[in-house]
């Protein structure tokens, strides 16, 4: 896999992953089933993701490169700022989009 492959199949996964939690109200982790789910527990499971997230970008970094810079905590700021970003569409969705889709349907 070459390096271009590599940082457009990280961006692709963020940005899945990133709004995984909020869109799917009613699975956590996409496999259990559940009523609702609070505020809490769908940001538990995006700082889950954002940890995966980050491992699957070090290994297609060790997997490309052949070696895994190290990097010091602006990096981890960034990344984690940038994964909130991509959050955004699906947070808006379950907390402000979907509520006025169902008051204007009734």
């Amino acid at each position: 896999m070459t390096l271009d492959q590599s940082v457009w199949l990280l961006l692709v996964t963020a940005i899945i992953l990133a709004n995984v939690p909020w869109i799917f109200a009613n699975r956590i982790f996409l496999f259990i089933q559940v009523k609702t789910k609070s505020f809490l527990v769908n940001f538990l499971e995006w700082l889950l993701y954002f940890i995966l997230t980050g491992i699957l970008a070090y290994l297609l970094e060790n997997k490309s490169m052949g070696h895994v810079e190290s990097q010091g905590w602006e990096f981890y700021a960034v990344t984690f700022f940038m994964f909130a970003i991509f959050a955004f569409p699906g947070f808006i969705y379950r907390y402000n989009l979907k509520k006025f889709i169902q008051t204007k349907k009734t």
